[in-house]
């Protein structure tokens, strides 16, 4: 399926992300070892939500189940480093991500046709359970290490410093994946999910290829979530099923996109970069009542902003013209 971008809207978001990603780039020669980190927490939840939003923002299809991509996708990396021993760490790491990727989409591939027939809640609590079953089962075959755990090959070149290097390979993967975004949000494909997310029945009816958007869309968001997983796993540089089958990926992409804005691309984003800041500086330092004040404020702002906080920015900037419209008059 062929993606082209088409609008003058699309192509200012392309530059407009190149150029956030630049400025993004020169940030750790200013921040502090600790305020590194966080950029990289940022980095990667926004990834994670963006990639996500390509099926659950666009169609509707909420996935409570993204954790397995990214747990799959590392330890299919790990495993094939482990295979590849007398390779560079950067052919074997090459090699490994796209492996990862493959597979995932082959995975997403696989389990879309059944579990895409799902709708609503029933497709969001099977995905989860598509979740619980990687994890079982990485855990609990010797062969795949999961209990055991696996270290990942170094890859850090030797004069840049490895919180540096993961931020700026983590900033890399986000790009990539909100341009991909883009493009699909702009491309026939992206215009046929808003009509699926809208109504699929009428979708169907008015000859959108509905199962097969909805294919496409699951594993494009499939394989960008094993991109970030498998950068993710480098970056602890030891893995088990525990520390990259989290549930907090499930839950926290969709999170991050309610805050922001469900079905926009900056939303997430914007989601990402406010859950950070509150929960890793604001409340760093209140472990002991931090996922209460955390979920308080969430609720807050859920309630207050249905539509998130571009939701508020639409209806202002809605607001602004229709005063300017009546001025006119």
């Amino acid at each position: 399926m062929k993606l082209f971008v088409s609008g003058r809207s699309a192509w200012v978001s392309i530059a407009i992300t190149l150029a956030g990603a630049l400025l993004f780039a020169l940030l750790p020669a200013f921040l502090s070892p600790y305020g590194v980190r966080v950029g990289q927490l940022f980095v990667l939840a926004a990834g994670l939500a963006v990639a996500w939003t390509v099926l659950g923002g666009f169609s509707g299809y909420w996935s409570f189940g993204n954790a397995a991509f990214v747990g799959t996708g590392a330890f299919v990396a790990a495993l094939i480093e482990l295979a590849l021993p007398g390779w560079s760490p950067a052919g074997a790491f090459t090699v490994a991500l796209l492996a990862a990727m493959l597979l995932n989409g082959l995975l997403a591939l696989v389990i879309a046709w059944p579990i895409l027939r799902l709708r609503g809640i029933y497709f969001a609590i099977a995905m989860l359970g598509v979740s619980q079953v990687c994890y079982e089962l990485v855990s609990n075959i010797d062969a795949l290490r999961g209990a055991l755990g696996v270290n990942l090959i170094d890859i850090v070149p030797k004069d840049v410093r490895p919180e540096r290097f993961y931020y700026w390979a983590l900033l890399l993967a986000a790009t990539a994946i909100i341009l991909i975004a883009i493009c699909v949000r702009h491309s026939k494909l992206g215009y046929g999910l808003l009509a699926i997310r809208e109504d699929e029945d009428t979708a169907r009816m008015l000859g959108v290829p509905t199962a097969p958007y909805k294919i496409s869309a699951f594993v494009i968001s499939a394989m960008l979530t094993a991109m970030m997983g498998v950068i993710y796993a480098h970056n602890l540089g030891y893995i088990t099923a525990n520390s990259v089958f989290r549930n907090e990926f499930n839950l926290n992409v969709i999170v991050y996109s309610l805050l922001g804005g469900m079905g926009t691309i900056i939303g997430p984003i914007v989601g990402a970069g406010v859950m950070t800041y509150v929960t890793q500086v604001l409340l760093g330092d209140l472990l002991d009542i931090h996922m209460f004040i955390t979920g308080l404020l969430l609720a807050i702002l859920v309630l207050a902003a249905p539509n998130g906080l571009y939701g508020i920015y639409d209806a202002y900037r809605l607001r602004l013209k229709r005063q300017k419209r009546e001025a006119g008059r």
